[in-house]
């Protein structure tokens, strides 16, 4: 599968995974969106279910086990060239998930990994489907949780 100039949409998966009015950010180590903070996620690989690319990823970009993944939002990220063709065309499938075991931290191509308070969340660079992922969806963060009580 071609992510760059591709034939179609790509489905990939989105990680959130909070506490405490604090969510998990990764710094994009690789394009598209290179530098930028984004939650966890990666792409769904063939013939895998979405919920199990949502745990694959965890474990690959955070160390963490989790489990439980809770449908939040979709979004759609299309980038164009400056001759008009499409770049990138990601949809974006975004989970709250429960975290089972691990310690934290940042692996595969993530090239960082931060806690972050939800009133900081729009200082930083942001990529733009997570900017869009988090406008629609503060409100039900802040309710959420990912550790077990």
């Amino acid at each position: 599968m071609k992510r760059l100039y591709p034939d179609q949409p790509i489905v990939g998966i989105g990680i959130v995974i909070v506490k405490d009015n604090k969510i998990v950010l990764i710094k994009r180590g690789n394009e598209p969106a290179k530098g930028k903070w984004t939650i966890p996620g990666g792409l769904v690989e063939l013939g895998e279910s979405i919920e199990m690319a949502v745990i694959r990823e965890a474990k690959e970009e955070t160390l963490l086990d989790v489990e439980d993944p809770k449908l939040i939002d979709v979004v759609s990220q299309v980038e164009v060239d400056l001759q008009g063709k499409i770049k990138y065309h990601h949809v974006v499938i975004d989970y709250l998930v429960r975290v089972v075991s691990g310690e934290i931290a940042a692996a595969s191509d993530a090239a960082e990994l931060r806690w972050v308070p939800f009133d900081e969340v729009e200082t930083y660079e942001l990529t733009n489907s997570f900017r869009l992922f988090f406008l629609n969806n503060r409100e039900k963060l802040l309710n959420a949780n990912s550790f077990p009580k």
